[in-house]
């Protein structure tokens, strides 16, 4: 499935390259997304190698654009 299909169907402003954080850990983790997974988003968290397959509306945030400036300058 596409991003475009993620964002339409879960109301969320899912993007390549946007900052998220995952709320459902014991302390907030914060990632950037890298693609999809079906109708999941992949995820890679700050100071991981790997990605993540995480729902996009269980336990996530989306973080301002502001936020999302603060990574490699974008």
């Amino acid at each position: 499935m596409s991003m475009q299909y993620i964002r339409n169907a879960y109301g969320v402003p899912a993007k390549r390259g946007a900052r998220v954080e995952y709320t459902g850990e014991i302390s907030p983790t914060v990632g950037t997304i890298t693609g999809t997974e079906g109708a999941r988003l992949r995820i890679r968290m700050d100071g991981e190698t790997h990605t993540g397959i995480y729902h996009p509306t269980w336990e996530m945030r989306y973080l301002p654009a502001a936020a999302q400036q603060t990574q490699g300058g974008e």
